[in-house]
Parts: structure tokens; C-alpha cells; sequence
């Protein structure tokens, strides 16, 4: 019985395969790479949002630097996925400007004329690129997030500084911008944290990090891609305030701070 099962596993007519399938496939295992997987992680969310009813486009920039260096060529390359899932890329010229650029993605729902339910955006940058953004992720942060958009900032982290200037680790940047972060071992969690990254955002109303490491990013992997693999329970015990925790305006800096200490991040 053993054998026939084999012979019957080796005459099996093999799925054909295209550098392509990492952006096209739909459901399954695919092949790819930390990089590739943060290409991917954008349309995924895309997927999961249409799937809930949502209109949803998504937004990503940042400036490259080891070991994201790949990141931008890799979005280039899936230029078409990209904008037939409603996606732009647009490098920044600086960390701290595409950072500024996302904090906006997440007001154009507070004024007339929006023409999605929401922008998710992904923020990228090396280390050095973190510690230059304090004052846009402060300021953003504390602001706060569409509750249909959602913001994830992928910081590249080089603790050996293998291929850097200068060895970083960007927790305690992050923690000091009150940004809860989020540390994938691998690069099926690059997508699937990544996704409860996005629902994080959305709920709690905070920016929330993403640390790449060079021991996974650089790394690859057979991942499953499927859409609705990744099962995400929001709460319910809490208490939500009346209002929400989300961006709003006009919103005064000691109400944000007060919703951001009381409410989002603890």
C-alpha cells in the first residue's frame, strides 16, 4: 500500500511554476524570500479587506538601506500586481518625508471626497532611518490611525552590522514613540504577523512596528499564501471609548496623549 501511495505521488503531473507565482498565486505554498514576502504582505491585506466588504487601497514608501536594501526593486518588480490590488509605491526622498506621507494616507477619510474606505500603508527604513523619524512617528502615532487604513513602519534592523556602518536595534526608538512592536521569526510570519500587525493598528489606533532582522529578511522559505489563513480575533472585553481611538480632527495634543496612554497603548 506504501509503494502504490509513492508511485502514485511520482506519476503525479507537476504544477507548472513562474518567477511570477510569488505575486500571483493565489491560495497555497509559494516560494519566497523575507524581501519578496514584504512585496506580497500589502496585496494579502488587500485581499482579506475585499473580502470583508471593505474599498480599500494601500500606500507604501520609505527609504532603502540595508537590509532592505532589495525592498524598492522588489516593489518595482511587482509594479502591476501592485496597482491591480489598488497599491502604490512611492520611494521617499527621506525616511522622516515618506514617513510624514503615510501619517497623511491616514486623513483622507476625515475629509469629503475620499474615494476608498480606508489606506493601509506600509513605512520602511534601516536602523539610522528609525532614529530620524522620532518626531513624525511621535506626532503620528499619538494622532493615530483610520480605522480602515492602518499604518505598519518595517524598520531593517543589522545587530552584527554585517552589511552597515553602524550596528542598530530599533526597539527603544520605538518605545519611546509609544509604537508597539512586532518581531517575526521567520518569513511565514513576515506575512502573517504582518496582517495582525495591519488589524492592530486599526483597532488600537497606534502606528505599529515591524522589526525585519538580516537573519530573516535575507532569509527564504516555502510559505502558505493563502488570503484567510490567518484567523484574527479582535476583543471584546474592552471597554472601548465613546468615541473610538482612532485619527480625528479636531483632535488637541493633551486629548491625544491622554487616549494614547489610557486607551491605545496600554
Amino acid at each position: 500500500m506504501r509503494n502504490t501511495t509513492r508511485r502514485r505521488r511520482m506519476n503525479a503531473p507537476l504544477r507548472s511554476v513562474a518567477l511570477d507565482d510569488k505575486y500571483t498565486v493565489e491560495t497555497g505554498r509559494i516560494f519566497l524570500t523575507g524581501i519578496q514576502a514584504l512585496a506580497r504582505l500589502p496585496m494579502l491585506q488587500r485581499d482579506r479587506d475585499l473580502a470583508a466588504g471593505l474599498n480599500t487601497a494601500g500606500f507604501i514608501t520609505g527609504y532603502r538601506g540595508s537590509p532592505l536594501g532589495g525592498l524598492d526593486q522588489a516593489q518595482w518588480k511587482a509594479k502591476a500586481q501592485l496597482a491591480a490590488h489598488h497599491i502604490r509605491f512611492q520611494p521617499g526622498v527621506n525616511e522622516d518625508l515618506a514617513a510624514t506621507s503615510i501619517w497623511g494616507t491616514q486623513q483622507v477619510n476625515l475629509f469629503p471626497g475620499a474615494t476608498c474606505d480606508g489606506v493601509f500603508a506600509m513605512w520602511y527604513g534601516k536602523g539610522p532611518g528609525v532614529d530620524r523619524c522620532g518626531d513624525v512617528f511621535k506626532h503620528a502615532n499619538s494622532a493615530g490611525t483610520w480605522k480602515h487604513g492602518g499604518v505598519l513602519a518595517v524598520a531593517g534592523d543589522d545587530h552584527a552590522a554585517r552589511s552597515s556602518t553602524v550596528a542598530h536595534q530599533s526597539e527603544h526608538a520605538f518605545k519611546a514613540a509609544m509604537m508597539p512592536v512586532l518581531a517575526p521569526s521567520g518569513v511565514q510570519e513576515y506575512l502573517d504577523l504582518g496582517l495582525h500587525g495591519w488589524a492592530l493598528s486599526r483597532y488600537s489606533g497606534c502606528w505599529v512596528a515591524f522589526k525585519a532582522l538580516a537573519d530573516t529578511v535575507e532569509s527564504s522559505a516555502s510559505v502558505d499564501i493563502s488570503p484567510d489563513r490567518v484567523q484574527i480575533v479582535i476583543p471584546t472585553d474592552y471597554q472601548l471609548p465613546a468615541d473610538g481611538l482612532n485619527i480625528r480632527w479636531p483632535d488637541p495634543p493633551l486629548t491625544q496623549e491622554a487616549r494614547l496612554l489610557n486607551h491605545k497603548l496600554y
